[in-house]
């Protein structure tokens, strides 16, 4: 594990590269996530961006994919390994695949079907979009973190709410795109060749090497 601590999102950007899957919480091993890397002095301190900012900014250049990979929480994975742990969630199905089989909800595909049709889509629109919210169906928020989690869809990039003078206020409103979108669909896609097992076993070797001394289930529960 690297002994570093980042202080801007272009160090963000690096560690989340040179370790290839990085939890942006604190997890159950312990100094592997960017809570762990980042000095307290830039949580949540007024006038001073830190990691909330950071992540906007790296999720706009697209170099590493940024949403809810984690155990249902936030992390970026680089693009090395983000197609073996596609590979390896996905269990051999394209999304549509998955519908059909019964192993996505019809909440998800009305999800996916928005963002296959209008391309990059901000939650609050894609929520009235596809039918969410008022009269409609709940449970949003649940149906695209389980959408991150099986690698279907990812976070595009994040925009401020504007008030009526045009200033920017707020965290930052998510942009989601299906993860062809935004990392291409030849890079997503690339570990179609392996089976998911053995996507599986060059995740876990990975991260074995990162935490020689983590408990192997920890490991596992990060990638599943």
């Amino acid at each position: 594990m690297p002994d570093t601590t980042i202080h801007n999102a272009n160090e963000l950007e690096a560690l989340a590269q040179r370790l290839g899957l990085l939890p942006f919480f604190a997890c159950g091993i312990p100094n592997f996530s960017v809570e762990d890397f980042t000095p307290s002095r830039f949580w949540f301190v007024d006038g001073v961006d830190g990691p909330w900012e950071w992540r906007m900014e790296v999720a706009c250049r697209g170099a590493v994919a940024y949403g809810k990979l984690f155990n249902k929480k936030a992390g970026l994975v680089s693009r090395e390994w983000y197609p073996d742990l596609a590979n390896y969630r996905r269990d051999g199905y394209d999304f549509d695949a998955r519908y059909e089989d019964g192993l996505a909800s019809y909440k998800e595909k009305c999800i996916v079907d928005v963002l296959l049709r209008d391309g990059p889509t901000l939650s609050k629109d894609l929520k009235k979009a596809a039918g969410f919210g008022g009269d409609g169906m709940k449970g949003f928020d649940t149906a695209i973190t389980r959408l991150q989690m099986q690698t279907y869809v990812t976070v595009h990039s994040f925009e401020y709410s504007k008030d009526k003078h045009g200033k920017p206020y707020g965290w930052g409103v998510a942009r989601f795109a299906v993860s062809e979108d935004v990392l291409g669909e030849e890079s997503t896609r690339s570990a179609y060749s392996r089976s998911p097992e053995e996507s599986k076993a060059r995740l876990m070797t990975h991260l074995r090497t990162l935490c020689p001394h983590a408990p192997e289930a920890e490991l596992e529960k990060l990638i599943r």
